[in-house]
């Protein structure tokens, strides 16, 4: 501000001077005046300086940095002063990086970081560092770090432990590019290749695993059939022996039961009969034959093993002679 009231006073005071005439008895505004006019318009405008937003403005006098430092906006300072403008927003740069992993396997690495300086410390990093401290401080680190962690991991195991790979990454850059006031916002590997021999021999690695799994999971299948019909026909032995031992309990227990039927019934005749022979009299003995007779008188009397004669009147007299005849004759 000092400057800038300096400026005008000395335009001023030029554009008056530049007014007197024939020694300084007459004074009128001439061509002359509007130099000095031209001087002040150009002396003010050098003492306005615009910040773009999102950026931190670095004051410097002759190469000299000053301690303050402007925010976004319009400021005033001196025509012999400049101002250095430094970009304090969110920025990303993406990086294709050849490395080589633990089992000597080249890899190409897409990686991206979004990254900003601290603004308070702007000032610092421009004493420093200077405006492309990307190029002077960022790329080589990156290029350091990512190339050391790769170098931990064998080919096959990055893509598997690529969250892993990147969260180290991002662990190891922050610490080193906050010593130069720079954040970290976030990091990414995007993409990762490798060569296309690397590539033929992975996929052959993986068909051939394929159709290890497949004739596993093959004999796995056909030996649990076996071992399910094996155990089907254990159950349905099992099952055999137990309805065979229920059949013959079940027949054991229905001979005993008929054993024990016929024994009562037997008791029970017996018992019948002996109520029976109890019961009977010579009288209703006799009563129970003349009940059965049916009329006719016996024709032969037995009075021997060998003497077996007709009785009398019985049977008629011819059949009674012969009958006395063959029994002479023998």
């Amino acid at each position: 501000m000092f400057w800038i009231i300096v400026s005008i006073i000395a335009s001023l005071i030029l554009f008056f001077f530049l007014g007197f005439r024939d020694g300084g008895k007459t004074w009128k505004i001439n061509p002359r005046q509007l130099f000095s006019l031209f001087g002040c318009v150009f002396i003010l405008f050098a003492t306005l300086v615009t910040v773009p937003t999102g950026h931190t403005g670095i004051l410097t006098t002759f190469g000299k940095v000053e301690d303050v430092t402007l925010e976004a906006g319009l400021h005033f300072k001196s025509p012999l002063q400049r101002v250095v403008a430094m970009d304090n927003r969110t920025q990303v740069r993406t990086l294709q990086l050849s490395c080589f992993s633990s089992d000597i396997q080249e890899v190409i690495i897409s990686y991206s970081m979004n990254y900003q300086i601290e603004k308070a410390n702007a000032q610092t990093i421009y004493k420093t560092i200077g405006t492309d401290y990307y190029r002077t401080v960022m790329e080589p680190r990156i290029q350091e770090v990512v190339k050391s962690v790769i170098a931990k991991y064998t080919a096959e195991s990055l893509v598997d432990n690529r969250d892993a790979l990147s969260k180290q990454i991002t662990e190891m850059l922050t610490a080193q590019l906050g010593a130069y006031n720079i954040e970290v916002v976030s990091t990414s590997v995007e993409n990762i290749d490798f060569s296309d021999s690397f590539t033929d021999s992975v996929e052959a690695k993986v068909v051939a695993q394929q159709a290890l799994l497949k004739a596993q999971t093959e004999q796995q299948q056909k030996t649990m059939e076996k071992e399910q019909e094996a155990a089907r026909q254990k159950i349905e032995a099992n099952a055999a022996a137990e309805v065979a031992k229920i059949q013959a309990a079940a027949e054991k227990e229905v001979l005993q039961i008929q054993a024990d039927a016929a024994e009562y019934a037997g008791r029970k005749d017996a018992a019948i009969n002996e109520a029976i022979a109890n019961s009977l009299t010579d009288k209703l003995i006799e009563y129970y034959k003349t009940k059965q007779w049916d009329g006719k008188l016996p024709e032969y009397f037995v009075g021997g093993a060998e003497n077996v004669l007709p009785i009398l009147g019985s049977i008629p007299t011819d059949q009674t002679a012969n009958t006395a005849t063959e029994a002479k004759t023998e």
